[in-house]
């Protein structure tokens, strides 16, 4: 399955990148003052986070939901700890609602196969080049 094309620029202003996904939605990242951004946005990493935590969210809610179970709210915590070794995210769910303890159970398996947490987890390859321009985003 092919995402859009997010296109990430970064102007004048130091550190500050906007996105674009061609589809209307423009967002920012920012490193923190300590490190010479402005903290006007999330940092790379947070973002990164973010994508984890909202496929986890969506995919717990949109299989509950499915099944007809009673699942009101989703919180996901995390964090990233990183080393020479590589990097460990560590994901804290907190499922609300009347779910029995094999509803939970089986929701926790499910967060562990969103796709985010997929791709996190699988062999990844990243192929880097110049261009003279960028690709057109479809619409």
């Amino acid at each position: 399955m092919s995402e859009r094309v997010v296109t990430a620029t970064i102007g004048a202003t130091n550190y500050q990148v906007t996105f674009d996904d061609g589809a209307r939605h423009l967002w920012h990242a920012d490193e923190p003052e300590s490190l010479g951004g402005g903290d006007r946005a999330p940092t790379p990493v947070s973002l990164l986070l973010s994508g984890l935590g909202a496929c986890t969210s969506i995919t717990l809610k949109m299989y509950a939901q499915r099944k007809g179970w009673p699942l009101e709210d989703v919180n996901v915590a995390l964090s990233m700890k990183t080393s020479d070794q590589g990097s460990t995210i560590d994901r804290k769910i907190v499922l609300h609602g009347e779910l029995t303890d094999e509803q939970r159970e089986r929701l926790l398996q499910v967060a562990n196969a969103c796709p985010v947490h997929k791709i996190l987890t699988r062999p990844i390859a990243i192929e880097t080049g110049l261009a003279a321009t960028l690709p057109a985003t479809p619409d």
